[in-house]
């Protein structure tokens, strides 16, 4: 039996709970059965948005034409090369990981599958390991939708589609949120012809006014409300058939099919049945309102516990759980602050809080602020023909519920929005600052002017 400090299964967001608590003399241990980083590093966040970044610098070429701007011929560029530095980075990044832990004496890194053997007890089939603190962070895998003959075909994830061996003239996409989007506006700006396929609608859990925006500036074709039928590879190429509502069946050929559904926690192979760690009917960790699971001692945070699926969330969670364990201010229950995501497709969306729906749903009164980018004195200089921001702001404490923001640098321009909900700012203190003539943080004043302009309108009513 191998005695630590502290276990760790997964070196993603795990980390937070290696480098931090060795730093204070805690002896740690730290298991990945895969390369080290994560999703994020591998095969998420950063190698996707390096993939995405030079697909925009594309579409801007393209776009500069309503500006009187043309380019003689066609841009050339090398889409393999792309790809090859997006890898090589990821790979040095993710190698140097366990070299920086083995520096570390207070650190042991064993890229091995690990799996309960008893409730506090770990193994790897040769040796036990065991330690006061277990966290298990072993996040989420693409989950494959159950359509017949799939499985006997060379589709691709996201994994492969973030280092392709070779690029393709034409994919299908079956799937249609935040990987479709991402993914399939890249490849579609690198010449990829790209169509998307799905059983319900395009981001079905976005604010109504988010979508419907979506749907008239799709970077590439989506048909919606579809039943699959069958998936076949014949002649290097794949074949998906498909039924619309009408019940009228068709089929659609491409070089390559990306799966983009969804994902599934990485339990099963955890042996939880040897613990008392529960999870719930889609196989997620059930914590409580400090990440600890039903087995005392034993800690959960991450993708696997379903709560967010992002990285941001994931090391809130795991700083969250040093300070709560090992700080010297211990902390109490985790209180997450608002919890912004973002969407780098063609156009950018993001968001936080609440949707419309959310709040007609919950019956709480609201006031409702849409100002589009071209309504700024930034969007007319950028001949803006699409985007808006959104705000919902509540009638009682004038406090904002939640934002959704598509179009130009949506990203960044959602963490103004972010702060304020975090420092409890009222609709007053968002029209009180004063924001930078002519910069794009305007079009968020003027939705709070229209929130205003709303509560007057209804005031005299």
């Amino acid at each position: 039996m191998m005695e630590y400090d502290i276990l760790v299964i997964g070196a993603g967001a795990g980390t937070k709970l290696v480098t931090p608590p060795s730093q204070i003399g805690k002896r740690v241990a730290v298991f990945e059965k895969e390369t080290p980083g994560g999703t994020c590093l591998n095969r998420g966040c950063i190698p996707s948005k390096m993939v995405i970044y030079p697909s925009e610098l594309l579409r801007l070429g393209e776009e500069s034409k309503r500006f009187g701007i043309q380019w003689k011929g066609k841009p050339n560029f090398d889409v393999s090369s792309i790809f090859q530095r997006v890898n090589e980075t990821v790979k040095s990044d993710s190698d140097s990981i366990p070299v920086a832990y083995d520096k570390n004496p207070n650190i042991d890194y064993y890229p091995k599958k690990v799996w309960f053997k008893a409730p506090k007890i770990i193994t790897d089939g040769e040796n036990d390991y065991t330690a006061k603190h277990i966290f298990v962070v072993t996040g989420t895998r693409p989950k494959l939708p159950k359509i017949p003959g799939l499985l006997e075909t060379p589709f691709w994830t996201s994994r492969e589609a973030l280092s392709p061996k070779t690029f393709p003239k034409s994919l299908l996409i079956i799937g249609a949120g935040f990987i479709s989007l991402e993914l399939g506006a890249a490849y579609s700006a690198f010449g990829c012809e790209v169509i998307g396929l799905t059983r319900g609608e395009v981001l079905t859990h976005a604010d109504i006014d988010i979508k419907n925006e979506l749907k008239t500036h799709l970077p590439f074709p989506i048909h919606t409300g579809l039943t699959f039928s069958s998936v076949t590879f014949q002649n290097n190429k794949f074949q998906v058939l498909v039924k619309n509502q009408d019940g009228k069946e068709h089929q659609l050929e491409a070089e390559q099919l990306l799966i983009a559904t969804g994902i599934t926690p990485n339990t099963e192979d955890l042996h939880l049945e040897n613990t008392k760690i529960k999870c719930n009917s889609n196989g997620y960790i059930l914590v409580d309102e400090t990440l600890q699971t039903n087995e005392p001692g034993v800690y959960a945070f991450g993708d696997v516990i379903g709560r967010y699926f992002f990285r941001h969330s994931a090391n809130f969670e795991g700083e969250y759980l040093f300070e709560h364990l090992y700080g010297e201010n211990r902390k109490g229950p985790i209180e997450y602050t608002p919890m912004p995501e973002a969407i780098f497709t063609s156009p950018q969306i993001a968001s936080v809080g609440k949707t419309e729906e959310d709040l007609i749903k919950e019956k709480i009164p609201y006031y409702k602020g849409i100002n589009p980018y071209r309504a700024s004195a930034t969007g007319m200089a950028r001949l803006s023909e699409s985007g808006f921001v959104k705000v919902l702001v509540s009638k009682e404490s004038e406090r904002v519920l939640g934002a959704h923001i598509i179009g130009d640098e949506a990203a960044n321009l959602i963490h103004q929005i972010v702060m304020g909900m975090s420092l409890n700012a009222k609709l007053d203190d968002y029209l009180g600052m004063i924001y930078i003539h002519p910069a794009i943080s305007e079009i968020t004043r003027n939705a709070f002017r229209k929130v205003r302009e709303q509560k007057l309108k209804e005031g005299k009513s």
